[in-house]
């Protein structure tokens, strides 16, 4: 055996600055790439001078580590690796652990866990977030897995993470199987999330109050300094002034077409399947699929004559109750209010869908502790977080952040605010589907009777499929004849 502390596979950008993370805290790393050639250069390069052994192959690595040998893979998410799985499982020993710390889909982490476990190996599907600069300086790490390998590599992965204010590292032990890997998919949701939310807010200061970049970057900076502080934000504010090479705003000349890798996509499929209403994720998810379809909007915009061509000023709409800009500073103020209602929206369907998850895989999980990991270091760090993990200190079997006290008090007081957004936008014709999807949300929690009894009754009139009355015990189904020309027989009753 070798001397390493563990190895790690991949040497793209996230991979080297991990290494260079761990090396920095004091463990031996072994490398590989499968293109070699980055092996030796990194080492020559930014590994110079330090505790990073360089291999030519899977064997080679694996004979450079102590034992139980611990290899953390950072490859592209799918066949890649499935394939790195296989050569690893034909270099290493029982009792060794693989680490994959890349974007995996929860649902194949499931299946290598099982798979790797009956080769007598262990198995850990870590989420990893906060981009290059969290990889390199202290990331927010999410594992799961076997949790006979957690006691092997809680000190490395603790100790390269990021740290909150107390010390606390944002890293922690999710639990079995996919749990690592689903709650780093349900934090890409939210951050899916908070990103259009954060976007629709500047179309509106844009469109609506004919702001320009600047003076919108001073209203972000303004509010990352209080209940809106949060790494989003905060880089929000500083996009918006950095000028192209012409002394134009950058954020100008950039197309209006977002791209997107797959895991917001992912928590909205999870989410339909568990049966949790992700509205404002799904939105986002929804809105960054209309804005790929740049030509066509385009050609609709011209159609109906309903927005100015790209690159030309913003349009000066006038909403039922005036023409914009009315009182500036009043309306940025109610904007600050949607966007925070909005986020609070958007973690509590996050936190949902984590419930529901929990209860369908068995999974444990420590919800104010993931708020916790998700404090620092990632992509959604944000004071906000640290509310939620009070709530759920306070109350671990809180069913809806929106019943926690400090919640429901910033709902209230932001809710004239929110629905004066909403309202204006729409007026407008300007497009907010992840703020109106989250007070539609709301709106429908709130509402102690929707219009689902119609529907009940529609899907019994057309399909036999029952219905349950106000005035019996629930879970007693009914069936009407509702032409008299059906019968009395009905559907079986169940939910899909």
């Amino acid at each position: 055996m070798g001397e390493a502390d563990i190895g790690l596979i991949g040497l793209a950008v996230m991979g080297e600055n991990l290494v260079l993370n761990m090396e920095s805290k004091g463990f031996a790393v072994a490398v590989f790439n499968r293109t070699v050639q980055k092996v030796d250069d990194f080492v020559a390069g930014r590994g110079a001078g330090k505790r990073i052994t360089a291999c030519h192959s899977v064997g080679e690595l694996a004979s450079s580590l102590k034992s139980p040998r611990k290899v953390m893979m950072m490859v592209k998410a799918g066949a890649a690796v499935d394939e790195t799985i296989e050569h690893l499982l034909g270099v290493l020993s029982p009792g060794d652990i693989i680490i994959d710390g890349g974007n995996s889909n929860y649902e194949d982490t499931i299946r290598r866990t099982a798979y790797i476990e009956s080769k007598g190996l262990l198995y850990i599907g870590a989420g990893v977030s906060g981009g290059e600069e969290g990889a390199l300086l202290g990331p927010s790490i999410m594992p799961g897995g076997s949790p006979e390998a957690w006691p092997e590599v809680k000190s490395i992965l603790q100790a390269i993470a990021a740290k909150v204010e107390d010390g606390s590292p944002c890293c922690e032990w999710v639990g079995e199987n996919g749990a690592g890997h689903f709650v780093k998919m349900v934090h890409n949701g939210i951050e899916y999330g908070d990103m259009q939310i954060i976007s629709e807010v500047y179309q509106l200061m844009r469109d609506l109050l004919g702001m320009s970049p600047d003076e919108m970057s001073e209203v972000y900076a303004e509010w990352n300094s209080g209940d809106l502080d949060s790494y989003l934000v905060e880089i929000t504010a500083n996009i918006l002034r950095v000028k192209d090479a012409d002394g134009s705003p950058l954020v100008d000349k950039i197309l209006d077409a977002a791209g997107q890798k797959g895991t917001g996509k992912w928590t909205g499929i999870a989410a339909l399947n568990q049966g949790v209403p992700l509205t404002l994720i799904t939105e986002a998810v929804f809105a960054r699929c209309l804005s790929s379809e740049k030509d066509e909007r385009m050609e609709a915009a011209v159609a109906y004559g309903s927005a100015q061509a790209y690159g030309q000023a913003p349009a000066k709409a006038a909403t039922a109750g005036g023409s914009f800009p009315q009182d500036r500073a009043a309306f940025i103020a109610k904007l600050k209010d949607a966007l925070y209602a909005s986020k609070i929206i958007s973690y509590t369907q996050g936190f949902l869908l984590l419930r529901a998850a929990a209860k369908e895989y068995g999974w444990n999980l420590n919800y104010g502790g993931i708020a916790l990991m998700w404090r620092g270091g990632c992509i959604i760090r944000s004071a906000f977080l640290g509310k939620i993990k009070e709530a759920f200190d306070a109350e671990p079997a809180l069913p809806n952040l929106l019943l926690a006290p400090f919640f429901k008090d910033k709902i209230e007081k932001a809710e004239a605010g929110w629905r004066y957004v909403i309202g204006a936008a729409v007026a407008n014709g300007v497009p907010v589907p992840a703020m109106s999807a989250a007070l539609s949300y709301f709106d429908g929690y709130r509402c102690a009777r929707l219009p689902a009894n119609l529907i009940q009754a529609q899907r019994d009139y057309f399909g036999a499929h029952t219905y349950e009355r106000v005035d019996a015990p629930r879970g007693t189904f009914f069936h009407t004849n509702w032409t008299g020309h059906g019968g009395s027989t009905a559907s079986t009753a169940y939910n899909a």
